[in-house]
């Protein structure tokens, strides 16, 4: 990419960091999952480990997957917003597109892990997906970019940090006492159930009180974004991408200490931590493609990034590792329990061949 590019031009570091989000989630957690199952050895399940959310407590690669997506989504608003703010004479206007996106996502994610295909109320949840989460870090967060004030927006980041803080340490739960950051005790996880009851999505995971961090995760983004928007030269960009990044790994680090990092509540030290890295991770790519113009690996990433929704979907509608089965089912017999892999490859290979036609042809599904 040109070095000389207009900052309000798209940047490709974005589209590839996307991309590189996604192939986790599409390909390497399983990858990873069926090595250990066949190799069976320390190195493999160290991987496999990594590529699996923790119990409750502590952090993984895997924990990173959701908060980038985020946070990517946050990137771009600045991008995406700026103008049209810039264009219209009624903010107001741009309600109907933030609404629209809102509750496409949140069907999509009912598609995905809602159980809508299955047609059958019994097992419908309400909210459970990550796509569901984006929605609502999406809305509030160009809520907040378009009626803001930058200083604002840095106190809506802290009050939504603090008030959800303070919620999972200090509230009275009914007939459990004060509120605690254990799967069965804590004030997130009894509202989901109290308010959704049979529509409950059944795990440990929570969406409501999860929201403030949701909407603290997208924010960190569009902070990010306006970084990149500025009028600094490139390198300092990515060097204050380093050092927010940095300072929000350590703050995450140091609230662990007594709130202790739970990905499955997404509470604030698991907010500053994840943060802070996607900040780092946005300065890598940055630098490498951006700055120092290295982009001719970047194009398998690119092709998955500038469909990354349509991936997510697909990967979670679609065997398309049932779909490699019919093809590759004869080799079985010569490569034994690491047939689970050659499946799983196989699949993703045929989603990314996808994904490939699309970009090769224009083919972009926007929401």
């Amino acid at each position: 990419m040109n070095k000389d590019i207009k900052k309000s031009e798209r940047l490709l570091s974005i589209d590839v960091l996307r991309g590189f989000d996604m192939l986790m989630i599409i390909f390497l957690d399983r990858f990873f999952y069926a090595l250990n199952q066949g190799a069976n050895t320390p190195l493999s399940k160290v991987f496999a480990d990594q590529f699996d959310h923790p119990e409750w407590f502590g952090f993984h690669v895997y924990d990173m997957i959701m908060p980038l997506f985020l946070f990517v989504v946050g990137v771009v608003i600045p991008f995406s917003m700026k103008k049209r703010i810039e264009e219209i004479d009624n903010k107001f206007k741009l309600y109907p597109h933030l609404i629209k996106r809102f509750t496409i996502l949140f069907i999509l994610g009912w598609v995905v892990q809602g159980n809508l295909l299955a047609l059958d109320i019994a097992n419908f949840k309400i909210y459970s997906n990550t796509l569901q989460a984006i929605a609502v870090g999406y809305f509030f967060t160009s809520v907040a970019y378009i009626h803001l004030s930058k200083n604002a927006r840095y106190l809506f980041f802290a009050a939504c940090l603090i008030s959800y803080y303070l919620l999972l340490e200090l509230a009275t739960i009914p007939g459990l006492g004060t509120s605690e950051l254990l799967p069965d005790k804590n004030i997130a996880i009894i509202i989901d159930q109290y308010i959704f009851g049979r529509f409950d999505d059944g795990t440990q995971y929570t969406w409501l009180l999860s929201g403030f961090g949701f909407i603290a995760t997208t924010l960190s983004g569009l902070f990010a974004g306006e970084i990149l928007r500025s009028k600094l030269p490139r390198e300092k960009i990515a060097l204050n991408l380093v050092i927010v990044g940095s300072i929000g790994v350590l703050l995450g680090l140091i609230l662990n200490i007594w709130h202790p990092i739970v990905k499955k509540i997404w509470d604030s030290s698991f907010v500053l931590f994840s943060s802070g890295i996607c900040f780092l991770l946005l300065a890598g790519f940055y630098w490498i493609i951006d700055i120092k113009g290295y982009v001719k690996w970047t194009k398998p990433l690119k092709v998955i990034g500038v469909n990354a929704i349509t991936a997510y979907v697909l990967s979670h509608v679609i065997d398309f590792s049932q779909i490699a089965n019919y093809l590759l089912f004869g080799f079985e017999q010569y490569v034994g329990n690491y047939y689970e892999i050659l499946k799983i490859t196989g699949g993703f290979g045929i989603l990314y061949l996808l994904l490939w036609y699309m970009n090769k042809n224009k083919t972009y599904i926007k929401i």
